[in-house]
């Protein structure tokens, strides 16, 4: 009998942790859905400790981290908090390896820290955004951000300085091939998936205009601006977009 009831209580604090998870994420939830990455945060890092192997839960505290890093001024600062995302995209991955969600996390933390860290860094950093989007679209084809971080990728390869290309060329003895037209195509893709993404339209309209395609890349930087900002970057890749638009 006693036995009995141990099991029960055992039981019942079990469902009340898992009650406890989910209030504490759907709180979460609430407050990205209102782009408050602070708060977010700190629901998601409450039930941590309850659901260490939940794997979309590390996946939204890898996000908040990572968009978190838009209103970080000191470069430093930035860096630490792109890499405790990208430590939790990791973790995810370790968790699920066929989630195709958590692929992507890894890659877009990696590109969000491109910026931050040595030229060598950099270049190593660049490979692993392509290895962590292929493997998010072969495992969701329908996943609209797996295709934009691609084209990112052929975006800032096909673009690369030539001082970078030397770089790779003696770290990796050449790049993989990469180009403008294969970047828009990818874009396009994201677009037919997700056609109400900022990002998107932006980052299509922004190899437009490198590939000299002016009209076009003025039709889609314009249809990007014109929507409204959803997500904590959108402010940001406007500012983008604008600078693109003012430049044709």
């Amino acid at each position: 009998m006693m036995r009995l009831i141990a099991v029960g209580l055992s039981l019942m604090t079990l469902s009340a942790q898992a009650q406890s998870v989910a209030e504490l994420i759907a709180d979460g939830d609430a407050m990205d859905a209102r782009l408050k990455s602070e708060e977010a945060l700190a629901f998601y890092l409450k039930a941590e400790p309850l659901a260490k192997d939940d794997a979309s839960l590390l996946i939204k505290i890898a996000k908040q981290y990572g968009e978190s890093m838009t209103a970080i001024k000191d470069d430093e600062a930035r860096r630490k908090a792109g890499e405790h995302a990208l430590s939790y995209a990791q973790r995810a991955v370790k968790v699920a390896p066929r989630m195709a969600d958590a692929h992507l996390a890894v890659a877009i933390c990696y590109g969000r820290l491109l910026d931050l860290v040595p030229a060598k860094t950099r270049v190593e950093y660049s490979r692993l955004v392509k290895q962590g989007a292929e493997q998010a679209v072969k495992l969701d084809p329908r996943s609209d951000y797996a295709w934009h971080m691609l084209g990112r990728w052929h975006q800032a390869v096909a673009t690369m300085s030539g001082v970078t290309r030397t770089l790779v060329k003696i770290i990796y003895g050449g790049l993989p091939a990469a180009s403008l037209d294969e970047a828009a195509k990818c874009f396009q893709k994201a677009i037919e998936l997700k056609a109400d993404r900022v990002a998107h339209h932006i980052e299509l309209g922004r190899t437009l205009a490198l590939a000299e395609k002016k009209t076009e890349a003025r039709q889609s930087l314009e249809r990007g601006l014109a929507l409204p900002n959803r997500e904590r970057d959108d402010p940001e890749t406007k500012v983008r977009g604008r600078e693109a638009l003012a430049e044709l």
